[in-house]
């Protein structure tokens, strides 16, 4: 359990002092944003439209990587067994699961659909979603600030190879 370090510290403060700072309607709404229900039909839109468009591997990839966020954080949750901030007597808050969700699902389908917008709104809007949910899990008092931060960490590695494959697609598409 992660009950000491040098992290913790600023941790709890950094959410003391956040926890309930917008009302709950509100950051309830953002939280939500990282729901399966929510986020995941983004993603299958996103990969829909990639695939039509000339880029099933790319598609696959980030259905890959959406289908991978379970086993990645779900481990993690069970060895740590972090309790969270309003729920000291429960456990498996770390990583959060809705940020994971968040982040690969909005920054996937951006990945997707960027090139053939070629602007950067796709990704801003995915940024944004992404960290509006993030904000909401801890102004909530549902997550600790670590717990979001590890997610998009743990999440990192799934994006490159999305992005990856995408630009290997995107190439072999066009030549």
């Amino acid at each position: 359990m992660l009950i000491s370090g040098p992290l913790l510290t600023p941790d709890h403060a950094l959410s003391r002092a956040l926890v309930r700072t917008l009302p709950d309607s509100v950051t309830e709404r953002l939280s939500d944003l990282g729901n399966i229900p929510v986020a995941v039909p983004v993603l299958v839109l996103a990969m829909a439209y990639a695939a039509r468009r000339g880029r099933p591997l790319a598609a696959g990839a980030a259905g890959l990587a959406m289908a991978l966020v379970p086993a990645l954080v779900i481990p993690f949750k069970e060895w740590t067994g972090r309790p969270g901030p309003l729920e000291p007597w429960a456990a498996g808050y770390f990583p959060s699961g809705h940020t994971a969700t968040a982040a690969v699902a909005y920054l996937g389908a951006a990945l997707l659909v960027r090139p053939y917008t070629r602007r950067a709104w796709p990704t801003a809007v995915a940024l944004v979603l992404t960290g509006a949910t993030a904000v909401g899990l801890v102004l909530r008092g549902w997550h600790w600030p670590l717990d979001v931060l590890a997610s998009l960490l743990l999440c990192t590695p799934l994006l490159l190879a999305v992005a990856w494959v995408s630009r290997r697609s995107r190439r072999r598409s066009s030549g």
